[in-house]
């Protein structure tokens, strides 16, 4: 075998490898990876009850119910659409009606199952998928036309 045979057959052996492993590490993250979604899209796009997912938005007003055993009921809202979501545990001390919220879970018959719950940190902070959500909605007030992110 030539030279130049053994140094492309090296090549073409380590490009397979690398490609081997690029398809390993994307199958692993398969599983771990969590999509956020705002109200609206969880409504357009009906994702199955299997997967993970983020939704992100404001907690209604008048919605939050405490029906007892630690289980929390609430609504999440975009101000285009509203999402039902259930919760045992204990929330953030920043969780409250009007405020931005994002939870973690997966949707079950048409109620969004949380199982961890964020509140925002300070009366700037909105997280900004939900200020673009939002603002795709038509319905942001804030001071300006952009999101406020956490600028820690």
């Amino acid at each position: 075998m030539k030279r130049k045979h053994k140094r492309l057959t090296f090549v073409v052996i380590a490009l397979c490898l690398l490609g081997a492993a690029a398809g390993l590490m994307l199958m692993a993250f398969e599983d771990n990876i969590v999509f956020f979604y705002s109200p609206t899209d969880l409504v357009q796009k009906k994702p199955d009850s299997s997967q993970r997912l983020r939704l992100g938005g404001l907690v209604s007003e008048d919605s939050v119910e405490k029906p007892g055993d630690g289980i929390t009921t609430f609504k999440v809202t975009d101000t285009a659409n509203t999402v039902s979501v259930r919760f045992k545990g204990i929330l953030p001390d920043l969780f409250r009606e009007g405020q931005g919220v994002v939870t973690e879970g997966r949707m079950m018959a048409g109620v969004f199952q949380a199982d961890s719950v964020l509140a925002k940190h300070d009366e700037n902070y909105m997280p900004p998928e939900v200020a673009d959500a939002i603002k795709k909605s038509g319905q942001w007030q804030g001071e300006d036309n952009a999101p406020k992110g956490n600028s820690q």
